[in-house]
């Protein structure tokens, strides 16, 4: 057995299944790496009745060492030799804790930090916005699927909503709706699964917060495209929105690239020469899982509209936001705008400007595992629901185009008239 250090850590290698390896000097100390990269320490031990428990020490990162975790490790052996059940006293101590508390060590996490920025940014926001005010000063052992539905309703009614300045020319505006209801239970239920509450012990599996109907709504015409466009110059122009705004949007429109992929945009990720984003994992949705890096093909409409942005360090935004904001653009309020004087479908939203495209793309002839490509999907399913829209489409097509060509089939002309014979005597 190893002695795991460092090196060891550093050194594992991913395997297809989780893997774990113990230490040759604390007995019960351990490393498990999961198939996804990740590596977590752990302790295995039993209890003085004889049962065999796993303790999880933390996730391997820049705030828990390898030596950190040896030191946690012989504390947790010597309790147990001292006839103590560290999970059994982890268990009471979580009983005594509010959700807030949960919420603040999840926002200190490793697992947390694996996130891309913008996910970070947006997570941080439903917490401190919506999570905490409905939910904050519950005991999490006692929360219950009620309390989760009441603050669904809380959220989705504009309860939580505020408008409060966040420092020099900066506000945090917060307007609720069931979308942000949507994603922050979601983001609950994520929370007490990383907090250890899995299946019906997880309240928030067991509420129903809908559909996000606006992925499931496209632009299906060129006019629809031609609208869209037209308003962004317009709006533009007429200094009702950003530049930085209008640009972004229509790099979203030409790539399919998620919004936060496009409002984080660093120049450290653009290579204008070879007309690539190259997005490292953590810097996009499934790089955490996947490990590699995401690549954006830029069409030549989309390097202009990169090109006059103002230039910048490595570090610094692309679509530069507006002063005092503190982070990323942000394109939420700009695109409902510009989305009702577009006249554009009421349901969609910029993530179905993503949907557009792929949708497109099938209807022209695109393979599956080229829009799994295109738009940086993990599993091929995702994009194969494309290709049935496109078979669909086309068959609507087909109908609309045989219509007319059926009509005429079905109109019988009139008989023309016999020609009356003249007797000639």
């Amino acid at each position: 057995m190893p002695k795991i250090n460092k090196s060891f850590v550093e050194s594992a290698s991913t395997p297809e299944k989780d893997a774990f390896s113990w230490d040759d000097e604390i007995k019960g100390f351990g490393l498990k790496v999961s198939p996804s990269g990740s590596k977590a320490f752990v302790f295995q031990y039993r209890t003085k009745q004889g049962k065999s428990r796993r303790f999880t020490i933390g996730r391997y990162s820049d705030t828990l060492t390898a030596d950190q975790a040896r030191k946690r490790a012989k504390d947790l052996r010597r309790a147990v030799e001292d006839g103590g059940d560290p999970m059994n006293e982890k268990q009471v101590n979580r009983q005594a804790e509010t959700l807030e508390e949960v919420f603040d060590r999840y926002l200190a996490s490793a697992k947390f930090a694996e996130k891309a920025d913008s996910t970070r940014a947006t997570d941080r926001g439903r917490i401190n916005r919506h999570l905490k005010p409905t939910i904050g000063r519950l005991y999490a052992d006692d929360l219950t699927a009620e309390d989760v539905r009441k603050a669904f309703n809380h959220i989705r009614d504009g309860k939580t909503a505020t408008n409060q300045k966040t420092g020099f020319r900066g506000r945090a505006i917060v307007r609720g709706g069931e979308g942000a209801a949507r994603m922050s239970v979601r983001l609950l239920r994520a929370v007490l699964t990383w907090e250890g509450y899995t299946g019906e012990r997880n309240p928030a599996n067991n509420v129903n917060v809908g559909s996000d109907g606006e992925r499931d709504t496209v632009l299906e015409t060129g006019e629809e495209y031609a609208r869209l466009f037209e308003t962004l110059i317009t709006m533009e122009n007429e200094k009702r929105i950003r530049p930085a705004h209008a640009d972004a949007i229509r790099i979203i429109a030409l790539t399919g690239a998620r919004r936060g992929e496009i409002a984080s945009l660093q120049w450290r990720h653009v290579d204008q020469k070879k007309a690539l984003i190259t997005l490292p994992p953590s810097q996009h949705k499934t790089g955490r899982k996947t490990g590699k890096p995401r690549i954006i093909g830029l069409p030549t409409a989309a390097v202009e509209i990169i090109a006059r942005q103002p230039a910048g360090d490595p570090d610094d935004f692309v679509f530069i936001p507006s002063k005092g904001s503190g982070g990323a653009v942000t394109l939420s309020a700009t695109w409902r705008k510009v989305r009702v004087e577009a006249k554009l479908p009421d349901g969609i939203g910029l993530h179905g400007l993503r949907h557009s495209l792929a949708s497109h793309m099938a209807i022209n002839g695109a393979q599956a595992a080229e829009i799994m490509t295109a738009l940086g999907h993990r599993q091929l399913s995702t994009a194969q629901r494309y290709i049935h829209w496109a078979e669909d489409a086309r068959k609507g097509l087909a109908e609309r185009s045989a219509a007319h060509i059926t009509a005429a089939m079905n109109t019988t002309p009139a008989p023309k008239a016999k020609p009356k014979l003249e007797v000639v005597k």
